[in-house]
């Protein structure tokens, strides 16, 4: 009897909050209203009996979104850009593709098996000839199977919000499929050569232009380039099946190191949604002034950080991803490296890199959640991070209360925790400036020193590894 009275009793006070929350001027811009039903569970979480599974992350995000920018910037997030899910989903079951958009990936498996070699030439004609290959044939079956007009009548539909039309799964996932046919015809073979090394530009074929100018306005970037989440983060199916490969019917330890890498930079945002959740009610917790709430769910960012960095630690080794095989045969595919002249025609030269690491959304939330400055530059920012996940961090950023910590009681306890999150990602920047260094320093004669975030580096990988190293020392001088 006592039980059910004070469940009526909690209820009751729950209702009474809502009420009042929902008098409030602040508002997210979600696209419709979330059901009552769900604000139950939001009283829950905010008198600290939070859901236990992470599977229910997303969920708690969306019952959160009313009450605090963070949350609401998230939610959308998670709403558009993820298809109703983080890691966003994708559907690359070709018969529920639109019948226009199925031949990019008929193409795609016509003509992944050329693109690799096994062991790639160090003649700069003979890698000519191949590269001009592939690049007649990929533009040959793109203009005699494209329907342009069709192809732009479904972007039109997205860019209306007719997801009926263009569902936002199969919209992702083209996404990846676009992104995939220009780092290949950028490239023309993997591992990337010299000749195409030096090409300062390249006209791609309309079909690779038109509808990625479309994708990229939708996910506000401007970078030719693919990115984090164009090219990895949705490149697996809802199952988490791998898509879109680089090295077909290359030898097992190319491929598996291949997959590899590519699990690691999908598996960080696969376990990240504890740690944004956490982040979340902390910052809420901090403006309720409640320091007890904001404690307990600061050491739960810690905690979920936790098997965040072990999938890094865990996969990036010789034994999963061969130091052999991807600086030639992974790395290689998402570098970038050209441009156009200005439009304003100042005689600069506009450059694109291509993917790096410090795209990863989680990374950034966690910087922005400990008043790190941003290690990206604002151009590089506009280019490769998708405008939701920008608003998402900056909205975290802007919240951030640490600066303002005192030192004594509950208030320096939660500036100790922070401060031990800053000396885990420390330890995480370390680890991974000295691990790069394994793996850049690996002898690639067919090629000019390269990274894929940095293109063109120095005359050879020595003065190469020592100017890449200036930019790890300087992240991790900011890291405090």
């Amino acid at each position: 009897m006592f039980l059910n009275t004070e469940y009526v009793i909690l209820s009751v006070l729950g209702s009474v909050f809502f009420a009042v929350m929902a008098m409030t001027t602040w508002r997210p811009s979600l696209p419709k209203r979330l059901p009552v039903s769900r604000l139950s569970s939001l009283f829950w979480l905010l008198a600290g009996s939070a859901k236990d599974s992470s599977n229910d992350d997303s969920e708690d995000v969306i019952d959160l979104a009313d009450c605090h920018e963070t949350a609401a910037r998230l939610a959308e997030l998670i709403y558009k850009d993820g298809a109703g899910t983080w890691p966003p989903r994708t559907n690359y079951v070709s018969s529920t593709w639109p019948p226009a958009l199925r031949p990019y990936l008929d193409i795609y498996h016509e003509m992944k098996s050329l693109l690799p070699a096994a062991n790639p030439s160090l003649d700069d004609e003979v890698n000519r000839t191949r590269i001009d290959y592939f690049r007649s044939r990929h533009a040959k079956l793109l203009d005699e199977r494209i329907k342009h007009d069709q192809v732009s009548r479904l972007l039109e539909a997205a860019d209306a919000g007719r997801w009926d039309v263009f569902p936002r799964d199969i919209y992702n996932a083209f996404y990846c499929c676009i992104a995939w046919h220009r780092h290949a015809y950028r490239w023309g073979t993997i591992p990337a050569v010299r000749v195409a090394q030096l090409e300062k530009s390249l006209p791609l074929p309309e079909q690779l232009t038109t509808t990625w100018a479309s994708l990229q306005s939708h996910f506000g970037l401007v970078s030719d380039s693919g990115n984090i989440t164009a090219n990895l983060t949705l490149n697996f199916s809802p199952s988490g099946a791998y898509q879109l490969r680089i090295n077909t019917g290359l030898p097992p330890k190319i491929q598996t190191s291949e997959e590899a890498f590519a699990r690691v930079l999908h598996e960080v945002e696969a376990l990240a949604m504890p740690v944004y959740r956490a982040i979340i009610l902390a910052i809420l917790a901090h403006s309720r002034s409640d320091m007890a709430a904001c404690l307990a769910h600061t050491k739960q960012v810690a905690t979920a950080l936790r098997p965040v960095l072990g999938a890094y630690y865990d996969r990036v080794h010789d034994a999963q991803i061969a130091r052999s095989a991807w600086l030639s045969h992974v790395q290689g595919f998402y570098a970038w490296g050209m441009g156009y002249p200005s439009p304003q025609k100042t005689g600069e030269w506009i450059q694109f890199d291509g993917l790096s690491g410090n795209q990863v959304m989680l990374f950034q939330a966690v910087d922005a959640f400990l008043g790190l400055p941003p290690y990206l530059s604002e151009a590089v920012r506009l280019g490769s991070v998708p405008r939701l996940q920008r608003a998402f961090c900056e909205a975290v950023g802007r919240a951030s209360f640490r600066g303002g910590l005192g030192r004594e009681g509950v208030e320096g306890m939660v500036a100790d925790e922070m401060g031990g999150i800053v000396k885990r990602l420390r330890v995480f920047r370390s680890a991974h400036r000295a691990r790069a260094k394994e793996y850049l320093l690996v002898p690639a004669p067919e090629r000019l020193p390269m990274t894929a975030g940095k293109s063109l580096l120095k005359a050879d990988m020595k003065e190469s590894i020592q100017f890449l190293d200036s930019f790890m020392v300087s992240r991790l001088q900011e890291t405090v």
